[in-house]
């Protein structure tokens, strides 16, 4: 269904992630009909360029990130007849830079506006401040900042409150793509429209929970920006913590924005937190090492810095919410760079049967239900059943299958096309407030403090491997250990 006509201003618009993922989202859904014509997109950075320059990078950055698609030239011609660009210093006040940018949104007052920052947080506050002294915020004008907001509680709560100046917290879409996932949205479906499963959503009948998101890439030529981060506060705080969120929470009395997010922060708020005193016994940190990936050697993170470092590129936590639908049920989370293969998934492990009637030769394999969000988006529910034959009673673990590829044909928008739909229409449910961020924040940032307190080290282990053994360690602690597959 089409949106309302509207004029979209990106900031960064020459950056890694307005090429690869904003500007084929954008056309993605200008042709499947959801862009109005009279709907502009422009395209904002220091960088020197004219419209027609702009057009041509989005063209030819395009063709470099996909590939396999193939484009009619008449129907990018006509997309691209929507693009527009302004060069301008965004953090510096004034100047021809933002007359071109105004004169390019003259008119438009009365469509919906939206200002995507896809820029540093660090300069969030500045932006906003000039687009307002440009005079640019027109009446419900939008913002969309993308993650992370911040590098901890303190400096995530200066960004909301510099932002928060200009826009009010309705008009503030905070992003986090794992969001706009097919299968992250089915999760709620999933839980709260199959009466299967929401009798058995708790400790009683759940044994763990693991939610796993692995790049099987380095930092490479983000090293730099990555060792200021970590993997802590570059995915934990925001992408494994939404995850854990949605499968965690309490059904909520509606789909509305607020109800959704009500819910999602009292999970946080229910985190235990990670001290000092148990930070070696419930968290792991890693950094890998020279390995191999793809077939070819790949070099060491230190390597990729040109520095030695402490930062941590893995992270494996034990996490536990005090509350009454999971107390005493532990939720392990794991992210790392380098790891064997690209995947991420959440994995729902049922208790064991009371009495297994049939001793098959070791113990049953627990029932599981797989949650995959990439590559191959889809669900899986793992169970023991009759090997089909004669002889006797042999068993066999297979999967109940609903691949989204398979059952799906239609091709279903990515995360960013969903997502930038949202903003135009105002649906903020798959975006986060303000307090959830910060109470996000005050999670993690206990563990930093703990990590840091306790000297907590960076395990060594090999490019291409599941990350340091001592996160299995964790696990074998507990009786359990990592799901990789069957």
């Amino acid at each position: 269904m089409p949106v309302t006509a509207f004029d979209l201003v990106v900031f960064g618009a020459a950056g890694d992630l307005s090429l690869r993922k904003l500007i084929p989202a954008l056309f993605h859904r200008w042709r499947d009909n959801q862009i109005p014509a009279e709907s502009k997109i422009v395209g904002v950075s220091r960088t020197a360029m004219d419209d027609d320059a702009f057009r041509k990078l989005a063209i030819e950055s395009f063709r470099k990130f996909h590939p396999d698609e193939i484009i009619d030239d008449s129907e990018w011609a006509a997309f691209a007849s929507q693009l527009y660009y302004a060069e301008l210093d965004a953090v510096k006040e004034g100047g021809e830079g933002w007359a071109r940018l105004k004169d390019l949104l003259s008119g438009g007052e009365d469509k919906q506006r939206v200002f995507y920052l896809a820029l540093a947080p660090g300069l969030y506050g500045a932006v906003s401040a000039n687009i307002d002294a440009a005079g640019l915020k027109s009446p419900g004008a939008r913002i969309v900042l993308e993650k992370p907001i911040g590098t901890d509680l303190q400096s995530a709560h200066a960004i909301n409150e510099a932002v928060g100046a200009v826009f009010e917290e309705e008009s503030i879409f905070r992003i986090d793509h794992y969001l706009g996932k097919e299968t992250v949205q089915n999760l709620i479906v999933l839980r709260f429209m199959n009466s299967l499963f929401e009798p058995v959503w708790n400790a009683n009948a759940i044994d763990h929970i693991e939610i796993t998101v692995a790049e099987s890439i380095g930092a490479g030529g983000r090293a730099s920006y990555y060792d200021k981060a970590g993997a802590l506060r570059d995915m934990v705080q925001n992408h494994l913590l939404q995850l854990l969120c949605l499968v965690a929470m309490e059904p909520p009395l509606d789909l509305s924005p607020d109800t959704l997010r009500d819910e999602k922060i009292k999970v946080l708020r229910a985190l235990r937190p990670i001290t000092k005193d148990n930070a070696r016994q419930t968290t792991v940190r890693g950094q890998y090492g020279k390995g191999a990936a793809d077939s070819e050697v790949a070099p060491g993170y230190a390597e990729e810095l040109g520095a030695e470092s402490t930062t941590e590129t893995f992270v494996a936590i034990k996490a536990n919410i005090d509350n009454w639908r999971w107390k005493g049920m532990p939720i392990y989370l794991r992210t790392g760079k380098r790891m064997k293969d690209r995947r991420s998934e959440i994995i729902i492990q049922f208790k064991e049967v009371a009495h297994a009637l049939i001793n098959d030769g070791g113990p049953l394999p627990p029932t599981r239900m797989v949650i995959r969000l990439q590559p191959d988006e889809g669900v899986r529910l793992l169970l023991v059943t009759k090997d089909p034959g004669p002889g006797g009673m042999r068993l066999r673990y297979v999967p109940l299958n609903l691949s989204y590829a398979d059952a799906f044909k239609a091709r279903y928008p990515d995360a960013y096309e969903r997502l930038l739909m949202a903003v135009v229409r105002g649906d903020l449910a798959l975006f986060m407030r303000r307090d959830e961020v910060e109470a996000a924040w005050r999670w993690v940032d206990g563990i930093l403090e703990a990590w840091e307190a306790d000297g907590t080290p960076a395990y060594a282990y090999a490019a291409g491997t599941e990350g340091p053994a001592q996160a299995a360690m964790m696990l074998d602690r507990d009786g359990r250990e990592w799901f990789e597959g069957v």
